[in-house]
Parts: structure tokens; sequence; C-alpha cells
């Protein structure tokens, strides 16, 4: 299935909507979404939730319901996924996206269902907070979103259902944005923006002297001179 989604960012904001999803598996072609949460926050500061288990039609495998604990008879009675996935649109509205490995996972889960239930395509930018630390946190040996939690302090109870990663997710995004902010600051253009992609722009060295390169490389090869 092509994808027509928005463009994934690299900056901070303080408008977003942080989101987050419990699948059965990790194919969107043949997995199904049993959990949709997100929690929009203004200004830096959360104003609203949503939450809603789905019913997939299908039972949960045992090797999902291991990692988050969502079983058959919890989604028995829940909305399926047409109708929890419009709710969840008229939820996000046109706000950006934040969310922690959303670029390979959650994003094509969402954009899949939308295209498959509604016909519609979700064109919301959006920032994943996994290449935000990555960039603000080098010194870590793993990513996930419960240790760059730990790093930070912040309590991983919960973890694995999808309002719980939200809660942690918009706490560890405010922390990287302070991170982020700062290291822009050091090491970026004043408009250090990707004119194509909207990934920031980092100063790098080459054979030639320095330059102005994409973060958002491979995916995005934009570069100027210094």
């Amino acid at each position: 299935m092509t994808r027509n989604k928005g463009k994934r960012l690299s900056l901070y904001v303080k408008d977003y909507v942080v989101f987050d999803l419990e699948t059965t598996g990790l194919n969107p072609a043949k997995d199904a979404i049993i959990e949709i949460s997100g929690i929009k926050v203004k200004n830096s500061q959360p104003v609203e939730e949503f939450s809603t288990l789905v019913n997939p039609g299908m039972p949960i495998p045992p090797a999902a319901t291991r990692v988050n604990g969502i079983t058959d008879g919890m989604v028995d009675g829940a909305p399926d996924l047409r109708e929890a996935l419009g709710n969840f649109l008229d939820f996000i509205g046109t706000e950006i996206l934040v969310g922690h490995n959303i670029h390979t996972f959650d994003t094509n889960f969402l954009c899949d269902g939308v295209k498959k239930e509604l016909d519609k395509e979700v064109k919301n930018d959006y920032i994943d907070t996994l290449y935000m630390a990555r960039s603000c946190l080098p010194g870590l040996s793993h990513y996930k979103l419960t240790d760059i939690s730990a790093y930070f302090g912040i309590s991983t109870e919960g973890a694995h259902r999808a309002l719980c990663d939200c809660n942690m997710n918009r706490q560890c995004y405010e922390k990287l944005g302070v991170l982020w902010e700062e290291k822009s600051r050091e090491s970026l253009l004043d408009e250090a923006v990707c004119p194509e992609c909207g990934c920031m722009l980092v100063k790098r060295r080459g054979k030639y002297g320095d330059f102005y390169g994409c973060s958002g490389f491979p995916l995005c090869r934009y570069t100027q001179k210094a």
C-alpha cells in the first residue's frame, strides 16, 4: 500500500498531539491495531486525552498479550477500527503528531488503517522522538522509550499500554526539547530547517570544507554550503 504521509520533522514545538498504538504484531499488512491513545498538548501542557481499545475482529496472539497485556476479553465490545480511527482523526485535527519510533511503525499502521477503513490520508507532519534521542543523547546504549524515560528519571510504570506510553513520551519530548534547542543554538543555522523535508540542518565537515546537511539523512540528502 502506497503511503502519502506528512513530513517527518526534527524540531521542538509547544503544541502537538503525542500518540501511541498497541497492535497484534509488527506488520501493518497482516496485523491489527488494538489500542489508540493520544494526549493533546498546548503551550507544553497536556490539555486533553484520547484513549480507546479497538476490537480487531480477530483473536489477539498470545505474544502480543505478553507485551501489552491486552486480551480478547478486554476488546470485546470495544469499537471497531473504522469507528476508533474516525474518532481519533477528529481528536488530532491538523496538529503535529509526536511519538516514539512512529516513523517506521505507528504512522504506517495509522495511515494504512485510515486509508483502508475511511479512504482518507493522514497528512499531519510528525516528530519521532527516537531520532531526537539519538541526536541529543548519543551516549545511551539503547533507545527504547523506557530507556529514555529512565535516563530522565521518568516513571515507566504501565509501559506498553498506549496512554501510559503517551504520558512517558510527552515528558521525554519536553526534556529532549530543552536539549534540542540548546544544540540548535550551538551548532545549527539561525534558519535551521531543511527546505525539502522540514528536518533540522546540521553543520558537518566534508572533504571540501564545512557544509550544512539535513538531519533526515539518508532519507533526505539536502545540503548547502556553510
